[in-house]
């Protein structure tokens, strides 16, 4: 390995994932260990964060060792430590950060604070390198948004989720048909088989702002579903999910197409869990067509989910711009892209 070159050890613990990793450079994965706690929440439809918090206490230090040995790496080796510290579920956060402040402070290593989001969208990088300005198209369980990226480790939201994101809309309906939580996997899989029968609202669709809204959309699903119980009609699973993904995509690829129209950008990058969705995929390659000067950069579908290998790509940021937390550094479970790189934490 160069002398150049600066490893990462990276902690990612906001939600259900317990991770660790080992990046070299920002862009290439040593080391991505991920402990999933999918299958104990699976049985409540959802995330019980003390659950969550246990699990990652019992993982944490065993994805630490494994993540070291798989990159054939040690403490030595090491030139920084970098952890999320929100947003998130802030007993799961807390695991993290404290794991983190630990190595750092036992090896005397610097400490890089790291967003959750800005981490899914640094993401984009193990695929192809950012190049600026740049906008996002942030999906997933706990937010929707578009975010214009001017430089590296600078991020402006221009577009938001006024209520329910994406993800949470999938797995609240996916709920209501009676699939596994995470329900997104399924209902696209149901999508793809199925039609746009039902032709739910496309709320704030037409509007001139760049937000979102997917609370109408999924009351509607709920009702339409519901009012087939009653009644004792039988509905089709398959075109139930194809209309409820075709609300979802069209609303996501309009807007998205309205802030290219209005932000001239380099490249427009699909990340956050949601993104790993096909027909979302498939319907931003097309509109991409018309905007042949912008690159469609896609996170790489192993690290769409949470994993910590993204923290240690958009952490090699903040240590190249000395961007350093102390000691002090607490779980932030309401971070937003408000932070001001280039000052400690």
């Amino acid at each position: 390995m160069s002398s150049e070159d600066n490893l990462i050890l990276s902690f990612e613990s906001s939600c259900d994932e317990t991770s660790v990793a080992v990046v070299k450079n920002g862009r290439t994965v040593l080391s991505n260990v991920v402990a999933t706690q999918i299958k104990s929440h699976q049985r409540f439809g959802g995330v019980v964060p003390e659950v969550a918090s246990r699990h990652h206490i019992e993982q944490i230090t065993a994805c630490i060792d494994d993540a070291l040995t798989e990159a054939d790496v040690d403490y030595d080796d090491l030139n920084a430590v970098a952890v999320t510290y929100g947003p998130g579920l802030v007993g799961a956060l807390l695991v993290g950060v404290t794991a983190a402040k630990t190595v750092a402070f036992a090896h005397q290593l610097p400490l890089v604070p790291v967003n959750h989001m800005a981490g899914h969208i640094y993401a984009a990088q193990f695929e192809k390198t950012i190049e600026f300005p740049a906008l996002a198209l942030l999906v997933s369980g706990g937010h929707t948004e578009l975010v214009l990226m001017p430089e590296p480790g600078k991020f402006e939201i221009i577009g938001e989720t006024r209520d329910d994101a994406a993800g949470e809309a999938y797995d609240k309906i996916g709920r209501v048909m009676g699939l596994s939580y995470p329900a997104g996997k399924e209902v696209d899989r149901l999508a793809h088989i199925g039609q746009d029968t039902f032709h739910f609202p496309r709320a704030m669709d037409k509007t001139d702002d760049f937000d979102f809204s997917f609370s109408g959309l999924k009351s509607a699903f709920i009702n339409t579903v519901h009012h087939a119980d009653q009644i004792g009609e039988t509905l089709s699973k398959e075109d139930l999910a194809a209309s409820f993904q075709q609300a979802v995509v069209d609303v996501l690829a309009d807007k998205t197409v309205k802030a290219l129209n209005a932000y001239p950008v380099k490249q427009l990058i699909l990340a956050g869990g949601v993104a790993a969705n096909q027909g979302l995929r498939d319907r931003l390659d097309e509109e991409l067509k018309q905007f042949p000067e912008v690159a469609f950069v896609k996170a790489p579908l192993q690290y769409c989910g949470d994993n910590a290998a993204m923290v240690g790509a958009e952490a090699y940021v903040g240590f190249e711009q000395q961007t350093f937390a102390d000691s002090n550094l607490n779980a932030d479970p309401s971070l937003e892209f408000d932070w001001i790189k280039g000052e400690t934490a």
